[in-house]
């Protein structure tokens, strides 16, 4: 999936990162299962969006950390981003459910540190690395692309 490393071994800014993602658990509604997850989401230009999960009595309303900054950044107009942190109360790095590694690969192949609010243990990995093989919007372009030609060449035997 990833690096494994600790915290010291990334940049300065990425350690900042891991603490915004780390301070946006505090911000968590998790009144059922009890686990914090915070997500800080560094956009094209820079910007810093952070979120957090919130939970629901209908479970499957509940919002992760990860899509709840994606969604407030989209919000706000971004589309393309440089690099999520990812934090939760467990030592050993958590990564993202399956919804929202789909969520995150949608808008790109971009880097992605998993950490810790209770350890230094990081991992270093992509969006990609996270969801190698994933269907993404070029799968749809590549369908489009080929469906034309096979109707194409299906057009040219008929003459």
């Amino acid at each position: 999936m990833g690096m494994t490393t600790t915290k010291a071994n990334l940049t300065q800014f990425e350690q900042e990162l891991v603490d915004k993602a780390v301070g946006a658990m505090e911000k968590a509604y998790c009144k059922y299962s009890g686990f914090k997850v915070g997500a800080a989401l560094v956009c094209e230009d820079g910007e810093i969006i952070i979120g957090a999960n919130h939970e629901n009595a209908s479970y499957g309303a509940t919002i992760c950390a990860e899509r709840s900054a994606m969604v407030t950044a989209l919000t706000k107009g971004h589309r393309k981003f440089k690099l999520l942190a990812v934090a939760t109360e467990l030592e050993a790095p958590c990564s993202p459910c399956g919804i929202c590694r789909q969520y995150l690969i949608e808008f790109g192949d971009y880097k992605v540190i998993l950490g810790s609010s209770t350890s230094d243990q990081i991992i270093e990995t992509t969006t990609y690395g996270l969801l190698p093989y994933a269907f993404t919007p070029k799968s749809l372009d590549d369908h489009e692309k080929e469906a034309e030609e096979r109707n194409h060449q299906e057009g040219e035997k008929k003459h």
